[in-house]
């Protein structure tokens, strides 16, 4: 099965509550470039991701190739149907969920974002604390996206040393030239991202503070 390893945040984030950029020098990347199918590679629409985490927040950072943008006006929001625009995705469950309960964020090259709760195929807003931040690199075709997803959204009592499951999705263009691409193919016959039963996992590092002498 596929893992990210998720490193423990080691200095406090910056005055947004996200992580400083040298912080991620320290995350093991994963990235993915192929359809929801594991098929047309596209390293032009290439997706690397990393994931830290501190005591109160999860942190993802999208590293995002592209070819194009396709975003609504605005932009820094929470906006409902994001996916049929251009977006990164994490869904992700915590180790003792049901397999039909997970959460499902989502981020766009202009900052637009959403966060779900899917039970059961029902969806709902979590409206949760989320903090993002969003750039975008014209000249070198990149955008990069950062969110921070507070655990208190996630599961009643975080334990690091409990294993989650996850997958990560991006979808960019429009029209025929839609391109949905996964880091674990779900296989299914058309677009879908919903197939929780081929989530990878996602291992915490963890180191215990040490013991008062």
């Amino acid at each position: 099965m596929k893992e990210i390893i998720a490193e423990r945040l080691a200095d406090q984030p910056d005055p947004s509550g996200l992580p400083y950029p040298e912080a991620w020098r320290k995350a093991k990347p994963v990235a993915f470039c192929s359809d929801w199918r594991g098929g047309n590679p596209d390293p032009q629409r290439e997706t690397e991701a990393k994931i830290l985490w501190s005591p109160e927040r999860l942190f993802i950072q999208f590293r995002c190739r592209f070819r194009g943008i396709y975003v609504y006006g605005g932009g820094n929001r929470r906006r409902d149907r994001l996916w049929e625009r251009d977006v990164a995705e994490i869904f992700i469950r915590p180790g003792a969920d049901d397999q039909s309960h997970y959460r499902e964020f989502e981020i766009s090259p202009n900052g637009d974002w959403l966060d779900l709760d899917i039970n059961q195929g029902e969806k709902a807003l979590l409206l949760c604390d989320l903090r993002s931040r969003v750039s975008v690199d014209f000249e070198a075709g990149i955008w990069t996206a950062v969110m921070g997803i507070p655990f208190s959204s996630l599961c009643d009592s975080f334990d690091p040393q409990d294993s989650w499951r996850l997958n990560l999705f991006r979808i960019e263009g429009e029209g025929q030239e839609r391109f949905y691409s996964a880091w674990i193919p779900t296989h299914t016959s058309r677009p879908n991202f919903h197939v929780p039963e081929v989530f990878g996992t996602l291992r915490f590092v963890f180191q215990p503070e040490p013991k008062l002498s």
